[in-house]
């Protein structure tokens, strides 16, 4: 009896199932994380772009550079709402308050660390991360607070945390002054840079770095296994929850990124101003956010640069036109409380009819088309 030989076809072996390692490691197959190349290529993007408007910076007046800073604090705010609202299909009405909180967690480090005279280029990095840390965990507290809520019962509790932040100001007027707010010491620029540096481009400088980072990792997580998690809570729930993602979670985590990126933003903000008051805060400020990021176009990070650029120059508008034009005082002061929000819904209602998916959207098809009569020049 001869023995039966083994084939001497190699067979194929199934793929094995993935390590805890192959995890944990960027862009490895099954890792579900996001890949080197493109965790290089979005740190590529915010080291050009963060280049052109420092050079930018060094040529605009101290106004302008002001303008500049502030749009950097309010991208902050609308990259980490864009995840919220667009990514994951929360509504909250209450990033306004979500900025307060941030704002005056700087104000009372900032004051806290001045009256024993402790200084330090440290500080100011401290109390940003404090901010968006303080920040998170009232998101979170939110967050587990309305994980059952969905569409106008969540925008509920998020326009009554609107509403409760500037009144616990108020009612504590022993911790953060009431009505008059909080003031702390003007941020300087290092000596490093001279006598006769700007303050008001160093303060650029601060919001630029906030907003770029804020935006690198937002435009990570949007890549990641946690925002395809996001994406599909926003989808189909249902779906999402037959396919092994917790969605009660997801949707707690993305309300805490949201509220530690409005944390820093706000942060950011009080730092320009020096000052922090409730009045800065108003129900108003979360109405326009949520107007630039349905403008600038839901769901693009890229719509949240429009939207933050676009609530700057909407706010200035009613100061541009009083010092334009002589108008009557009174016709003055109506036109700087109202004018803003008339000209934001107004824009909101033109750009959705003319394009539903937002500045950035109109973009992209422009592109598209341009593109196609490229490629098709006799069509």
């Amino acid at each position: 009896m001869t023995a039966t030989r083994p084939s001497e076809v190699p067979t194929e072996r199934p793929p094995a199932a993935p390590s805890a390692l192959r995890r944990l490691l960027p862009g490895a197959p099954g890792s579900g994380t996001v890949g080197g190349s493109t965790l290089l290529r979005h740190l590529i993007v915010a080291v050009l772009a963060g280049t052109a408007v420092v050079l930018l910076t060094n040529q605009l007046p101290p106004y302008q550079n002001l303008q500049v800073a502030r749009v950097g604090a309010f991208l902050c705010v609308t990259a980490g709402y864009t995840v919220l609202v667009g990514l994951n299909g929360q509504l909250s009405l209450g990033h306004g308050a979500l900025m307060a909180t941030g704002a005056y967690t700087v104000a009372l480090v900032q004051q806290a660390l001045a009256d024993r005279a402790v200084q330090g280029r440290w500080i100011l990095p401290l109390s940003l991360l404090l901010a968006a840390g303080v920040t998170a965990a009232v998101g979170l507290a939110i967050g587990l607070a309305a994980a059952r809520l969905r569409g106008p019962y969540l925008a509920g509790v998020t326009l009554a945390v609107a509403t409760l932040v500037p009144a616990i100001t108020t009612i504590f007027t022993d911790v953060f002054n009431g009505e008059q707010g909080l003031r702390f010491p003007a941020e300087t620029p290092p000596a490093s840079l001279g006598a006769y540096f700007q303050p008001e481009r160093w303060l650029a400088w601060v919001a630029l770095l906030a907003a770029l980072v804020t935006m690198v990792l937002m435009a990570n997580l949007v890549r990641s296994r946690f925002g395809r998690s996001l994406r599909a809570v926003r989808d189909d729930e249902v779906a999402a929850r037959l396919a092994g993602i917790p969605v009660a979670r997801t949707q707690v985590l993305a309300f805490v990124v949201s509220a530690a990126c409005a944390g820093l933003g706000g942060g950011v903000y009080a730092v320009l101003t020096g000052t922090v008051a409730p009045g800065k805060f108003a129900l108003e400020l979360s109405l326009f956010l949520l107007m630039a990021i349905v403008i600038g176009g839901l769901g693009s990070l890229a719509g949240a640069v429009w939207g933050a650029v676009l609530l700057v120059a909407l706010q200035d508008l009613p100061s541009l036109l009083t010092e334009t034009f002589t108008l009557p005082s009174g016709l003055a002061r109506r036109l700087e409380g109202n004018l803003a929000l008339a000209v934001f819904g107004l824009t909101l209602v033109v750009v959705m009819l003319a394009a539903p998916g937002g500045l950035q959207g109109a973009a992209r098809d422009l592109l598209a088309r341009l593109g196609a009569r490229r490629r098709h020049p006799s069509r």
